[in-house]
């Protein structure tokens, strides 16, 4: 039976989330994990049970990139677990193909950014109600590589793309987690919920995998040991677990060091923080009625 926090997760099949659930697992978590495909999800409850017999695992059914299916997944939760003790926004995506879901979103977008901000706002009661709750989004330096931000605009742009212009995408939408986290840290400001992002560093897990050399340079990358996920694992769980990050919040943190970082502009801007959450209520205000 665990003993220890209640933590909900995404993208807990495969890479760094699989990773971080079988250590949490290990340090007496149970875990409401979130996942697409029932295999994925059996074969990752095999592997933290493997490691950690009691755990409690939960798994709830969706696509991240439908916002239906994730409010679905986050009225369920909410409806069964009554307080949360860590959210991790975990899942993201890079796709190098236009990808447009059935709802009209770029499916990068939806998946990355749009997926966290409504299952946060879904979960928000069982957040506060939990002592000491954490938000956890896994951002990343590709932000760096945003291009020009342009609200609203960005949010609901499905123009074509090259797999070169690609990379400002999927850019923009850990640029957009990094804002996203510095105004859930004021918008949970009257509470004892804290919020932090971090960056994974360079993981070989498949997040390109639709690109065609994806799978040889993966191989190739762990041959020379590059892109170690266990290091992105690691900072989810120093974030999760690390008392030195318990009263810290609105922050972004990197992998190996732990240290803080400066995000670029405009992550750590206000207004351009405040704008982003307005623009996205309003843009999913049907999903959350």
């Amino acid at each position: 039976m665990s003993k220890g926090p209640l933590i909900v997760m995404t993208g807990a099949t495969s890479g760094i989330g699989q990773i971080a659930a079988i250590e949490m697992a290990k340090r007496g978590a149970h875990l409401v994990l979130t996942a697409r495909n029932k295999e994925r999800a059996k074969a990752t409850e095999e592997l933290i049970k493997e490691a950690s017999p009691e755990t409690n695992v939960d798994f709830y059914f969706g696509d991240l990139s439908i916002m239906k299916d994730v409010r679905c997944m986050g009225l369920e939760i909410k409806q069964n677990y009554s307080k949360i003790d860590i959210l991790i926004h975990n899942a993201g995506l890079h796709r190098f193909e236009h990808c447009v879901t059935s709802e009209g979103f770029s499916e990068m977008v939806a998946v990355s950014y749009l997926a966290p901000w409504l299952l946060t706002n879904t979960l928000k009661d069982s957040l506060v109600k939990a002592e000491n709750a954490k938000i956890i989004n896994v951002a990343s330096e590709a932000s760096r590589n945003h291009g020009d931000l342009k609200l609203p605009y960005d949010l609901t742009d499905i123009s074509p793309f090259t797999v070169r212009g690609s990379s400002k995408i999927y850019g923009k939408t850990k640029l957009l987690n990094i804002m996203f986290t510095g105004e859930l840290a004021r918008q949970f400001s009257d509470t004892k919920v804290i919020a932090n992002a971090i960056n994974p560093g360079f993981n070989n897990t498949g997040l390109g995998r639709d690109l065609r050399l994806s799978t040889v340079l993966g191989k190739f990358f762990k041959l020379v040991n590059i892109g170690n996920p266990k290091r992105g694992a690691d900072i989810i769980i120093r974030l999760a677990f690390d008392p030195e990050y318990d009263n810290v919040t609105g922050g972004y943190f990197n992998v190996g060091t732990g240290a803080k970082i400066d995000p670029i502009y405009p992550g750590k801007d206000v207004f351009m923080q405040q704008r982003l959450w307005i623009n996205t209520k309003e843009l999913l205000l049907r999903y959350l009625t």
